[in-house]
């Protein structure tokens, strides 16, 4: 098996990591800063908490105003626009908006802009910006020919590049280090939420209420933002819905965490079981 390097770092208020396989340990220092460095940077562009970010400037704008935002910025609003269509609502940028707003605020893309059509535009990117992050780090990696990657944000994003060499993939738990359900991934993401550690934090877009989903949710996408996107609209998201979407939907995957146990939906095939970690090998 490849010699795997491990790097950590702090940003989007979280913990991320890099671990690098098959590749010198000083040449992949370097890569895995130049990637932490691009994770640096759309903190700096996508965090509402920073008063200066391009996510910060919007929710200034008055209806009918717009501002022309990063190619960074432009990218993650286009991604939530297409992930709030394909779920139906339940994922959105603005479901706290509801608590001062009397509605969704409206807003619409067009060349590098945001236009405000109604309301104040208060958007939280957290749901979806850390798997963003992930994947524009991953493609730092690839230019810097490091495809055997498994970048970890938070705990709960996961993106996995290429298998170490002489393996089938990165080993992965749906939850903990020690979860017993543990998948061999390769170029896919996972992503998983729950209100274990934030508590109620999940809002309905649709309707300002917390999310009615109790237990944990994973999703399986072939990108991190978009797993991430997906694992918080299924906490809002009846089962039903779920299956409907996942139809429409085949390259996606959800786990759902129930009497003990993990129920997959989808259209799309499992991932290789860690048979090896599952038995504590």
């Amino acid at each position: 098996m490849s010699e795997i390097h491990v790097f950590n770092h702090q940003a989007m208020a979280t913990h991320f990591q890099a671990r690098l396989a098959g590749e010198d340990k000083t040449y992949a220092a370097q890569a895995a800063q130049a990637a932490f460095a691009t994770a640096d940077q759309l903190e700096s562009q996508l965090s509402r908490f920073k008063p200066d970010s391009e996510i910060a400037r919007l929710a200034h704008l008055l209806p009918g105003e717009s501002l022309r935002v990063s190619e960074p910025v432009f990218a993650c609003l286009e991604l939530a626009k297409k992930m709030e269509t394909l779920t139906r609502g339940a994922f959105s940028l603005a479901p706290a908006a509801l608590k001062s707003q009397p509605a969704t605020p409206q807003w619409r893309l067009r060349d590098f802009s945001v236009r405000c059509d109604s309301g104040k535009l208060e958007f939280d990117a957290g749901a979806i910006g850390k798997g963003f992050a992930l994947d524009r780090m991953a493609e730092v990696l690839r230019e810097w020919s490091c495809p055997a990657f498994l970048l970890v944000a938070g705990g709960s994003s996961i993106l996995a590049g290429d298998a170490p060499g002489g393996t089938g993939g990165w080993s992965c738990g749906l939850g903990e280090d020690h979860s017993p359900v543990r998948y061999r991934l390769r170029n896919v993401s996972l992503s998983g939420s729950g209100l274990a550690v934030k508590g109620k934090h999940i809002l309905d877009p649709r309707t300002g209420r917390p999310a009615p989903r109790q237990n944990r949710v994973w999703a399986l996408c072939d990108t991190a933002a978009e797993s991430d996107a997906l694992s918080t609209a299924c906490m809002v998201l009846a089962e039903a819905e779920i299956a409907e979407i996942l139809a429409a939907q085949k390259t996606w995957l959800v786990f759902l965490e129930e009497n003990g146990g993990v129920r997959a939906l989808g259209e799309r095939a499992l991932p290789p079981r860690d048979q090896q970690q599952e038995r504590g090998g």
